[in-house]
């Protein structure tokens, strides 16, 4: 009789976790708190318009190629993927933007004509990311980081030696560009990393390559796609995905996860695979004598950003506005000072928004505008309405005074989300959008473990664990998390 295994949560990581041990020949059983699957890229629809919840990029196409491709398929049996060109839009003022084509030549043009000499240097600067992408998206990623033993082969050792782990983001750029303008460019993709540029690893630079050589991406129908065709896949491999289950407890006695229960039903288990906040599984489902980490731990960990979120469908297209486009008119040091190292609500926020009915006319009724808009902000703070209310008009000015026309008289659907929705949907630790902040002393075997230690057949995936937040790490911490699993109980 094979072996079951609970799987607390249906997002990326628990998906890709559940199909994976599914496909090694176990029971699996998926126990979703929300009514449908995806986590915080679930998908809801009003008005006409479909709005997707979270992520919104698209980077790293191998990864989902790689994830597919374990299970002999393709991203092409279940969604048309579609490259953007431009890839996104950085607005840096009413009057000035600079689109940011898809192709090397073309970006190495574009960074010529802003600062003389930068074509050649962007040509530098990425083969170096692209080293750094190549090791530390094909090798570190994939390592369950329970031991340092893991990292000490000469070859791994070299290669850290060459992946700038010691230097500053900040600094790396500076090497290559000094017109301000794109070193906001290039700094852009460690906004969401956790700490400014200056407190950020020069190995991220793999970010850039990931977005420039790479490129930007967009399945078509939203992000949601992706979830979808995960569902498809887990449940074409047996995997069952139980909806509106909230996990109220896991039962543990002499050492050993016996149960699962939740607001539905009990359910037996040999394996349990959480996928649910990590903080949340070990202050709210286990008894503390059971946990890795107390509260002092936690309350030490630096978190990535939360977000301030709006979901806009406006009765009118808005020409000037790209799929994707960031709003850096503002001090970007100064908004992501506020986000680090002085939490508070920021003073002049950077924003993104994302238009994709540009791409994607489905998602919208014909002649509108789908429109997705985020405030990165810190984690923690305190969430009310009028807080919400105050920054969708500071934003939607700047909005309006680009695209120069009015947009909130046009506006048929509006929703907020923030802190305090993260925490009620996701049980997300402190509101937090996008998990552990990508810090030096919060890598690899930094990361709280994806086992626990008291426990022996308790594992944790997802973005507070190995390796760490964003889409594609979180499917491959599924698929590691499978692997230890297999490995421990085959």
């Amino acid at each position: 009789m094979p072996k079951r295994v609970l799987v607390i949560g249906a997002g990326f990581a628990g998906l890709a976790a559940a199909t994976s041990l599914a496909d090694k020949g176990y029971d699996v059983t998926i126990l979703e708190k929300n009514s449908i699957p995806g986590g915080r890229a679930r998908v809801f629809e009003a008005e006409g318009f479909t709005f997707d919840m979270g992520p919104s990029w698209y980077w790293m196409p191998d990864v989902f190629d790689t994830y597919f491709a374990r299970f002999g398929k393709r991203t092409s049996d279940y969604y048309n993927l579609v490259r953007l060109d431009p890839s996104y839009k950085v607005v840096f003022g009413p009057n000035e933007a600079v689109d940011l084509p898809a192709g090397l030549d073309n970006l190495e043009a574009l960074f010529e004509g802003i600062e003389p000499g930068s074509g050649t240097r962007l040509r530098q600067f990425l083969k170096q990311a692209s080293y750094k992408y190549e090791v530390g998206m094909n090798k570190f990623v994939w390592k369950p980081s329970r031991s340092v033993t893991e990292f000490l082969s000469l070859k791994l050792l070299f290669d850290v030696t060459r992946l700038d782990v010691f230097q500053s983001f900040a600094s790396h750029a500076r090497k290559f560009f000094t017109h301000p303008r794109l070193l906001e460019i290039v700094e852009f993709p460690v906004l969401f990393l956790g700490a400014t540029p200056e407190n950020t690893p020069a190995m991220y630079s793999l970010m850039n390559y990931a977005e420039m050589a790479l490129g930007t991406w967009y399945p078509m129908g939203g992000m949601h796609e992706i979830v979808k065709a995960m569902v498809r896949l887990a449940e074409e491999k047996g995997v069952k995905i139980l909806l509106n289950q909230t996990v109220q407890k896991i039962d543990i006695q002499k050492k050993t996860a016996q149960r699962v229960i939740t607001t539905e039903g009990i359910f037996e288990t040999d394996v349990v695979v959480a996928g649910a906040d990590y903080n949340h599984v070990e202050t709210s489902l286990i008894d503390e004598t059971n946990r890795n980490y107390d509260d002092a731990y936690w309350k030490s960990r630096v978190m990535a950003p939360s977000s301030l979120l709006f979901y806009l469908g406006v009765n009118k297209r808005l020409p000037r506005l790209l799929h994707h486009n960031l709003f850096f008119d503002e001090d970007f040091k100064v908004h992501a000072q506020e986000i680090y190292e002085t939490p508070r609500w920021p003073s002049k926020p950077l924003f993104y928004a994302s238009a994709p009915s540009k791409t994607d006319p489905g998602i919208a009724p014909e002649g509108c505008e789908n429109l997705f808009l985020l405030i990165p902000v810190a984690p923690d703070l305190t969430d009310d309405e009028a807080t919400r209310e105050h920054y969708y008009n500071l934003i939607m000015n700047r909005l309006e005074a680009y695209v120069g026309e009015d947009i909130r008289n046009h506006i048929v659907f509006k929703r907020s989300y923030a802190h305090n929705d993260f925490k009620q949907d996701y049980n997300a630790f402190r509101g937090n959008a996008y998990g552990l902040a990508n810090t030096l002393r919060q890598t690899a075997i930094l990361k709280p473990s994806l086992k626990n230690k008291q426990v022996n057949n308790l594992f944790y995936t997802g973005q507070l664990t190995v390796p760490g937040p964003g889409v594609p790490p979180s499917l491959i911490s599924g698929l590691v998390v499978a692997d230890e699993v297999a490995r421990e109980f085959n």
